[in-house]
């Protein structure tokens, strides 16, 4: 899942970070939960992956499925419904690191909920699914 995460950092995908603290769009929520998963936050990730496979994006839904729960399999099936393959889905990679996506992580003034997501280990027990 790390090196999955690490591509989509190391492609085009990591502008959507500038615009995700307004737009919430799928493109940027998968690339935020990947910067999130690749600073250990995997809570969270998982939070934003869904969220963004719950707008449609194969790749998110594809993310959504870590694990061997009930969810992980639900979200399986979402991205196989959504057409899901690693040819058509995953970005290429342009950047040799993943230096800019740790660059955003430190200097993007994030609003104060998805601040939440970068600086703390858990989600907000309002958004905790148990």
């Amino acid at each position: 899942m790390r090196r999955l995460c690490e591509t989509v950092l190391r492609s085009n995908d990591i502008d959507s970070l500038a615009d995700f603290a307004t737009d919430y769009d799928p493109r940027g929520a998968r690339t935020f939960a990947c910067l999130l998963y690749t600073l250990d936050r995997w809570e969270s990730a998982l939070y934003w992956w869904r969220f963004a496979a719950g707008a449609e994006d194969p790749l998110a839904a594809h993310h959504a499925a870590v694990g061997i729960s009930l969810d992980a399999r639900l979200w399986r099936a979402v991205a196989r419904m959504l057409g899901f393959t690693r040819d058509r889905h995953l970005p290429q990679p342009v950047r040799p690191s993943t230096e800019l996506a740790e660059g955003f992580a430190r200097a993007m003034p994030w609003g104060p909920a998805l601040n939440t997501f970068v600086k703390t280990d858990h989600l907000p027990r309002e958004l905790a699914t148990r």
